[in-house]
């Protein structure tokens, strides 16, 4: 498990499904049009199982987790809600249960591939590493 080359900085290529996926967990469409192809840069900083996974969004505001594998953490979703959750790995994956969604993360070909599913409608985007 610790071999998981995660950190580093990776910045949005591109997605797809996002607007089906939005409208399911319930974004008001002012944030919909915020995050339509946002030029975000997920940085995420690694230490064995502990993890700090910050998206900064044009703007400057930006959203940290902060989380340690197999452990209770306080998280924040997409639309901004607080909650908690226990992050797990999962074949490589870094895996989240969402209030209202699943959410996995892992790097394929040297990007950043997440994937969140809720009632059906499944949102994948990539970010490209740029540091």
């Amino acid at each position: 498990q610790g071999n998981m080359a995660f950190a580093g900085k990776y910045e949005f290529e591109g997605d797809e499904n996002y607007d089906d996926f939005v409208k399911k967990i319930g974004l008001p469409s002012d944030k919909i049009e915020m995050g339509r192809n946002c030029k975000i840069v997920t940085e995420v900083v690694q230490n064995g199982n502990d993890f700090t996974w910050t998206q900064h969004f044009p703007g400057g505001r930006t959203t940290t987790n902060t989380f340690t594998i197999g452990k209770e953490a306080d998280m924040e979703t997409m639309g901004g809600k607080r909650f908690k959750a226990t992050v797990k790995i999962e074949d490589g994956k870094i895996v989240a249960e969402f209030p209202n969604y699943r959410h996995t993360a892992e790097i394929c070909g040297g990007k950043l591939v997440e994937i969140s599913t809720a009632s059906g409608a499944v949102y994948k985007r990539t970010s490209k590493r740029i540091a």
